[in-house]
Formats: C-alpha cells, structure tokens, sequence
C-alpha cells in the first residue's frame, strides 16, 4: 500500500507534486499510509498490515483507480487534476480518505486515486463492475461539467474503443508485444507473480484474477489472456521464469541413485533433452530476447532447477517433500499469525506514543476548553495505566516501538522466504506428479502434434 503511494506520488510525475492533493489525510505517502491505516483498522476485522493468506485471496485494503486522457480531448495537466478531484468528492462524498496524482511523465496525461476501503464514518467501498460502472459514469458527468466531452463513452453502448488504442492499432503496434516486453523487463525483479502483477498495476496496466490470469494495457479495449501471450507467459511458465530465475542455470545435476525421486528426475530430464534435440517439443524459451536452444529451453531449464532444489535441499523422497510442504504450510501460517500480533502490539504502541504526545502538548497549553479537558483526562488515565509516568518512560517505549518495528520486517522477511520455498516444493511436487503418471512425456508430444496443426493451418492460410 505505500509502495503504491509513493508511487503515484513521485515528484518526477508530478511537476514536483504539484499536481497532488488528498482527501482526509496528509498528501504524504507515509503519513497518508498511517492514516488510512488507522481508518481501516478501527472498523475492519483485520490490520491494515496484516500478510496474505498462503492460500487464497486476503482482503481488500483500498481501491487504485486510473483515469486517463486522449490528446484530442485537449486537457491541461491542471485540468486533468481538478476533474480527478471533483471525481472524488462526487462519487465517493466528503468522508472518503483519498490520496490523488496527476501525472505528466507519459504521452498522454493520466490521473491516479487511491482510495482507502473504508470512510471515516465507516462505510464500505467495493471494487465491481457496478462500482466501476459508477466511477465511469461519475467522471464521464465531471467532464462535461468541466467542458471535456469524454473521447472513450462507455454509456448506453458497451466498451468503444480509445482514440490511443486507435492510435496505436493504426501505427500497427501490438498491444500483446506490449505487455509481453513489460513482463520480460519486470520478472528479474520480483520473487512471486503476485508482485509481478501488482508491479504492472502500479504501471498503468489492469490485471484479473480467475481461472485465467488477463492484462489491460493503459489504453487498451479489451483484456488479453497472458495464455495467448505465448507459451512462456502461461500462469505456469511465468511462476516457473520467476521462482527459478536464480536456479539451475549451467548447472550439472548430481544424481543420487539411492533416490528413486532424483533417478525419476534424470531420466525425464534426458528424454526431454532428446525431444528439444530433435525439434520433437514445443520450443519455450526461458530467455525470450535469445536464440531458441536445447540449453534455452523452459522445460529442460525448470526440470534442471527442480532437480538442482532437490538436490540442495537434499530431498530424498516423495513422502519426504510432501513431509516439508505440509512443514512449510504450518510454519507460513505461525509466522503469520505471529506478525498479526505483533503488528496488534506495535500499533498499541505507536498510539500510546501518540497520547503521550497530545498529552504533553495539552499539558504545556494555558487555558484549556472543556473537550481538551477531557482529551488531557482520558491521556492520563491511558499512560498511567501502562506505566507512563515521566518523558523517560515515553522514550523507553519509543525505543521498543522501534524494536518491535524491527523484528516486524524481519518477521516479514522469513515469512516471504517461507513462501517462496513453499511455492517451489508445491511445483516440484505437481511436477513429479506428471512424471510418475508418465503424462510428462506423452503430454509434450500431444502439445507438438497440436502445436504442428496450428502452424500447417497459419502456413495454409497464407498460401
């Protein structure tokens, strides 16, 4: 979450953040990160900081809107920013916390708003597409209002398409090359797909989660399925480019012939040598921008990856991966559980901090009203019940604040590396699953028979 704000709030995007403003919260990335999680962990039934789950999809901690504009609807930069926030104000009233970027480093202006999930009276807000209806509806209002007659209408007419998708169909651009450059220039950068993704988000790019993965371009029509990219940006492919990336490259697998898992694993791996060497499979390619090769093929790259984890890692059997993988599940789950509550201790802290400060304020001030009054008993009444009684006993919790903030981010640290070992073993064990099933083999063969159809039938067409 701010990553995202300091993102939108760059000073090179925004002619030096003078095309930023907020709503209910300091135009800030971390102090409007703080606030909004403040907000949220007072009417949600989770922490504003709290990790996913390892399984499944976490909550919805706040909304990230793109509103971007045609050249030929001649908006100023200046412009664009009063639309963004009367957008706001209009679709999501004034109790809304909201943090609002105008930014002008691409060739055409855009406008990012990011919203946190609850207001400051508590209400709800929901990513779907009748809210995001609504938004469109709203700005397409908020533009005419402003004299803009908006160059994408979504009403009464479904999806029309964009003046730059226009634009960019008639230089003859490719959408799909588009999006696939992004991820090759994205993927040494990041330890999951999930990253991967929320990376193009912040990018400008949508992205949805189902049974299939599929990315938006900034000004694309429609959605592309990732699976029509190509082979190598499958779901599979592009968590096997990422969780591997640092593995098994020119590396000689040593074999243990007391272990039938590691002796399963050669000898998959020397009959799909065999099949790239004699163009019998599907060519993938673990590097996209190099020459297709035996030694540049994604299979034989994961394969050898896999046996060089198993072998690292000395995994001697099926049952004793499986045995780790349910060891990984338990401890990801702990670390989690443990980071929730300290994250609980840490923001007990953190708001002590905060009462010992309004309360030394109110104790310096003169005269104070009846409400200060009350602000000053109930800040007594909390420091003392925690032991607070002298500006040193404030400094003592503020040095284990920063402990505990400490031991946060380290917790944090093993809990992504735990997840990352588990999403390895996870694929290392479907993997073997194939293998033992003898569908490995025969499954590369069916997808080049299909593949060879799919190539006679392009070469047909063209003759």
């Amino acid at each position: 979450m701010e990553k995202s704000l300091r993102y939108i709030l760059n000073p090179d995007k925004t002619d030096g953040l003078v095309l930023t403003a907020s709503v209910n919260c300091i135009t800030n990335a971390r102090d409007a990160y703080l606030e909004m999680k403040t907000v949220y962990d007072h009417f949600a039934r989770d922490s504003f900081d709290s990790p996913p789950p390892l399984i499944g999809k976490g909550t919805v901690k706040a909304i990230h809107y793109v509103m971007s504009f045609a050249d030929d609807e001649n908006v100023t930069p200046e412009l664009a920013h009063k639309i963004a926030k009367a957008f706001v104000r209009k679709n999501f009233g004034d109790d809304v916390q909201a943090v609002i970027a105008t930014h002008v480093d691409a060739s055409h202006i855009h406008n990012h708003v990011i919203i946190n999930s609850y207001s400051l009276s508590g209400q709800k807000y929901y990513s779907n597409r009748s809210s995001l209806r609504q938004a469109r509806e709203t700005t397409n209002g908020v533009c005419r209002a402003f004299g803009v007659t908006p160059a994408l209408n979504f009403e009464n007419k479904g999806r029309s398409v964009s003046y730059y998708e226009w634009e960019q169909n008639k230089k003859g651009s490719s959408w799909k090359e588009q999006i696939r450059q992004e991820i090759d220039k994205l993927i040494p950068s990041f330890n999951s797909l999930d990253d991967l993704l929320q990376a193009l988000e912040e990018r400008g790019y949508e992205v949805k989660r189902g049974k299939y993965i599929s990315i938006k371009a900034p000004g694309q029509q429609r959605f592309v399925r990732t699976k029509t990219l190509g082979e190598e940006y499958t779901e599979d492919s592009l968590n096997t480019r990422i969780i591997y990336r640092e593995m098994g490259a020119g590396t000689t697998p040593v074999i243990d012939n007391k272990s039938q898992l590691r002796a399963d694993y050669a000898a998959i791996l020397s009959d799909v040598r065999i099949l790239a060497i004699q163009r019998k499979k599907v060519p993938r390619k673990r590097i996209i921008t190099a020459e297709y090769s035996v030694d540049n093929d994604l299979d034989l790259y994961r394969l050898s990856a896999q046996l060089s984890v198993i072998n690292k890692d000395n995994i001697r059997s099926i049952g004793d991966l499986e045995g780790r993988i349910a060891k990984l599940k338990n401890e990801y789950e702990n670390l989690r559980q443990e980071i929730n509550e300290h994250i609980e201790e840490y923001n007990r802290m953190v708001s002590l901090l905060e009462q010992a400060q309004l309360f030394k304020e109110l104790s310096n001030k003169g005269k104070l009203s009846d409400a200060e009054q009350l602000q000053l008993a109930v800040c007594r009444q909390a420091l003392e019940q925690n032991d607070i009684h002298s500006p040193a006993d404030a400094d003592s919790l503020r040095e284990k604040t920063r402990h505990l903030g400490i031991k946060i981010s380290a917790l944090k640290e093993n809990l992504e590396g735990c997840r990352n070992r588990y999403d390895v073993y996870s694929d290392i064990s479907k993997t073997y699953g194939e293998i033992s099933k003898d569908d490995y083999i025969s499954d590369l063969v069916e997808e080049e028979k299909q593949w060879r159809k799919q190539v006679a039938k392009k070469d047909k067409r063209k003759i």
